[in-house]
């Protein structure tokens, strides 16, 4: 990989990244008993009167839970990468250096400005380049979000290890240049968030 040949000192203003919330009413419950059953099968904890089989079914109901939360993370990612895309496709300077979508994934795993940083830690979110490339992996193979029926038990225990290689294959398919972070500019937003901003906004007109 090669740093796309920019400018220095411009920067692109990029689309806001927009995370929309995954309401289950019961996810919290599934990934508390999902750790639970973990620590079970690893003999941490007494399985009490529970079988193997209904300690391995609370597990994957769990990391079922996460992979679907993922997924929609996955989708708004790639909602923001199609945009800046687009937004590269049609600037002259960027189409000519040869930017594309894997690019601006780079830029976000890699690279996130330090607002963004500042933002996911404040929403409790450490290691926020596993969530970026386990979200893009899955969004790579599902275009639905999967129900356990159609999945290998397998695949639900280890899905974070599937995710991560998912990632990696769908970033090596192509070569791309990467970008350098002080030459682009964006935030992040929950939905909600961003719509009292747009109202905040529209006030002023």
């Amino acid at each position: 990989m090669q740093v796309a040949n920019l400018p220095n000192g411009e920067v692109w203003e990029l689309p806001p990244i927009i995370l929309h919330p995954f309401s289950d009413p019961t996810g919290a419950d599934k990934l508390v008993e999902s750790s639970r059953a973990h620590l079970m099968l690893q003999g941490l904890l007494p399985s009490g009167e529970l079988s193997q089989d209904e300690i391995v079914h609370r597990l994957l109901s769990g990391r079922l839970c996460e992979l679907r939360m993922l997924y929609y993370v996955g989708k708004d990612l790639q909602r923001w990468v199609d945009q800046c895309a687009e937004l590269a496709s049609r600037d002259p300077v960027l189409q000519q250096a040869g930017v594309t979508a894997p690019s601006f994934i780079h830029l976000l795993v890699e690279y996130p400005p330090e607002s963004v940083r500042t933002k996911l830690t404040r929403w409790g979110v450490a290691d926020y380049k596993s969530i970026f490339t386990r979200a893009f992996g899955l969004n790579s193979v599902f275009t639905h979000v999967p129900d356990l029926e159609i999945l290998n038990p397998t695949f639900v225990r280890y899905y974070y290890r599937y995710a991560d290689q998912m990632f990696t294959t769908r970033q090596g398919l192509t070569s791309y240049v990467t970008l350098a972070p002080e030459n682009f500019h964006y935030e992040l937003f929950a939905s909600g968030e961003y719509s009292r901003l747009l109202e905040r906004e529209w006030e002023q007109i």
